[in-house]
């Protein structure tokens, strides 16, 4: 979303055919800046979803927020070019990533970033934890653009991978995200199981 100025050149001449007046305009709306450092100032605490699961009443909040930023990105396009990134996850209510995230101590080791790769021309989507210093488990998709906002995605593979050794699993499942509101810094993203996600661009790419 962007606002624009008019901005007359100091140096035009005040008649009335002046040359035609530069234009400026600012990445985001006052109003969006506002609602997005309102979300990322509720999440921030959350320790990526893990405490919001014990707190409905935080969730609900959040959850309003997301709203407010899916009513700022309603007649956007999200699904082109600019959804190619490695996404790393802030927040989420996704259950099955929040428990892996919760319970890699009791493997000695801990959950590092958790990312979403996703390479709209190539049509995949990578779905990772990392586990510091070697290990990883991701999730590999094929992806299709099914809307302006939605991309519907069925899982391929899954693979365990640590230093020296690598387990491959069966693929399963299938389904559709929406990213309700996407910029250069952040995307939020709703999905088929009512889930939410909070993502920001990762400042490094990650490969396989």
């Amino acid at each position: 979303m962007a606002t624009c100025l008019l901005i007359p050149s100091p140096h035009a001449p005040k008649f009335r055919h002046s040359p035609t007046p530069k234009i400026t305009c600012s990445s985001l709306t006052a109003q969006s800046q506002s609602a997005k450092r309102r979300l990322l100032s509720l999440i921030s605490d959350q320790d990526r979803g893990l405490k919001t699961q014990k707190d409905p009443a935080k969730r609900a909040s959040i959850v309003e927020a997301i709203d407010a930023m899916a009513v700022l990105g309603q007649d956007t396009v999200t699904t082109g070019g600019s959804l190619s990134a490695t996404w790393r996850l802030l927040w989420t209510t996704e259950k099955e990533q929040l428990f892996i995230v919760e319970n890699a101590r009791l493997f000695g080791t801990q959950a590092g970033d958790v990312l979403q790769v996703i390479d709209i021309e190539k049509l995949t989507l990578n779905n990772v934890i990392t586990f510091p210093p070697d290990g990883v488990f991701f999730v590999r998709s094929g992806i299709e653009v099914a809307s302006p906002q939605r991309v519907n995605f069925r899982f391929t593979s899954a693979v365990l991978r640590g230093k020296n050794w690598e387990i491959p699993l069966p693929p399963f499942g299938q389904g559709w995200f929406e990213s309700v509101y996407l910029d250069d810094e952040l995307r939020v993203v709703k999905d088929i199981r009512g889930d939410y996600l909070v993502v920001d661009r990762a400042p490094y790419d990650w490969k396989e």
